[in-house]
């Protein structure tokens, strides 16, 4: 195995590369983890069509395999292995790069799976043409693994896609700076860092003419946007706001000590942005909120929810929620329990603790058992499930403007109205990326969305 450090392609090179030889090659891609890959992935796919390579066809074997990794979590990181070994085995011969957060954590074991040809980390994914070389397989031993040091990681690669969905994912930030004391994030993706807002406004731009209507905000911590341009996330949305021909944004996450009363009032007098936000929580409980490391307690968190609904009362709000972290005791996580309760949110997003190589959460003294940590993860997934049939059920009756999204071949047509209530319907595919108004029935058979009927009016 070569692996080789802080080894930037000299964009010269990158612009000179032969594409000829790509000619009539086919790449399939895997992305795990986040929305923030899954835009980075659509871009690599972009830079690849574009010198010749076509995305492969259902069942149809391919030349390139190229995986974006996920390390959230160590069952993260065994779904990497495992998406590698499935690829490696269903396109045999095909030249495999592996990017993202876990080949920029663990390079080396990454290059050691057997049938991976280069490993490439933060700094590289948006050069991944320039390191196909001529598609030859490499031998275990001359397996390229490149990344750069964390500390060193600077460079914003821009990315604007839509993937296989109607809405686009417009990256506008990177990195964090935040340190949290079980995340790894931080080492995998670098210090914080962003586009400028002229350059995201132009991307917008660039989405409506190709038909876009709906836009997605994604990053790392999106709410820290300016730090290397000397700008702030809430000009950023008052800049968006203008682009003629995207008539929905919407924002993926941020923090709740960065989610300012200007933002949450500034999206509630906004036709563009719409009454959705998903602000991590992480634990309903200060002393568990300080082993953390977290910027906030929950006194802020649930000013910023009172915020929310005082202004918009009918808005979708998402919370992250991590159970059994270290520290956890038993009483700490009942008051988590009992704060969330109360809190008028509409889904939580649970999550058990994994303990990450390197984090400071490994000296926290009481480490809670595999069993407790899904018990706990059960009743919270319970108690998300009312909260969001609750806010479905309330909507029921009414009638909403709602964007379609293409169906899978059998399957009903489906969109999500302004404030997110998924909406399943029967009409036609010519409808898919189409602004609709919808009367919203009971729910479907498994109880995901609500059935709708097309309005006359």
């Amino acid at each position: 195995m070569r692996t080789f450090a802080a080894n930037k392609r000299d964009h010269r090179f990158f612009n000179m590369i032969d594409t000829t030889i790509f000619q009539d090659k086919t790449a399939v891609y895997y992305t795990l983890g986040c929305k923030l890959n899954f835009s980075e992935t659509s871009s690599i796919g972009r830079t690849l069509r574009e010198a010749g390579i076509r995305t492969a066809r259902k069942g149809e074997r391919a030349d390139i395999c190229v995986v974006n990794t996920c390390s959230v979590t160590e069952v993260a990181d065994k779904k990497c292995r495992q998406a590698i070994h499935r690829l490696v085995r269903r396109h045999p011969g095909a030249f495999v790069v592996v990017t993202g957060c876990y080949a920029q954590l663990k390079p080396g074991d990454v290059a050691r799976i057997e049938g991976v040809d280069v490993v490439l980390g933060a700094d590289q994914k948006g050069e991944l043409l320039s390191y196909l070389g001529d598609l030859r397989k490499r031998e275990p031993d001359n397996v390229e693994a490149v990344t750069t040091a964390t500390k060193n990681i600077r460079a914003f690669v821009p990315s604007c896609s839509r993937g296989d969905r109607t809405r686009f994912f417009l990256k506008v930030q990177d990195g964090c700076d935040y340190y949290c004391s079980y995340c790894t994030i931080p080492m995998a993706r670098g210090r914080s860092r962003n586009g400028s807002i002229a350059s995201l406004v132009e991307q917008a731009r660039q989405a409506a003419a190709e038909g876009g209507k709906e836009i997605v905000l994604t990053g790392v911590n999106i709410g820290d946007f300016g730090r290397t341009t000397g700008e702030t996330f809430l000009q950023l949305i008052q800049a968006l706001d203008q682009v003629d021909g995207i008539q929905r944004y919407r924002i993926s996450s941020i923090e709740p000590n960065l989610l300012t009363d200007d933002i949450i009032e500034f999206v509630a007098r906004s036709h563009r942005f719409m009454p959705h936000f998903h602000i991590p929580l992480q634990s309903g409980c200060d002393e568990v909120l300080r082993l953390m490391r977290r910027r906030y307690d929950t006194a802020l968190f649930a000013s910023k929810v009172a915020k929310i609904r005082t202004l918009m009362p009918d808005a979708f709000i998402g919370v992250d929620v991590i159970v059994g972290t270290r520290g956890e005791t038993e009483e700490y996580f009942e008051r988590a329990y009992r704060f969330v309760e109360r809190l008028d949110v509409t889904q939580l997003h649970v999550f058990s603790y994994s303990e990450r190589p390197g984090t400071q959460a490994l000296r926290i003294d009481h480490a809670v058992s595999p069993e407790e940590k899904h018990r706990r993860s059960q009743r919270l997934l319970a108690l998300s499930d009312a909260k969001t049939e609750a806010f479905y059920a309330r909507h029921q009756g009414e009638t909403m403007t709602t964007l379609l999204e293409k169906a899978k071949p059998g399957a009903p047509l489906h969109g999500f109205t302004s404030n997110y209530i998924r909406v399943e319907l029967d009409a036609d595919n010519r409808l898919d990326n189409h602004l609709v108004r919808v009367r919203l029935g009971g729910f479907n058979e498994d109880r995901t969305a609500l059935r709708g009927v097309l309005s006359q009016h």
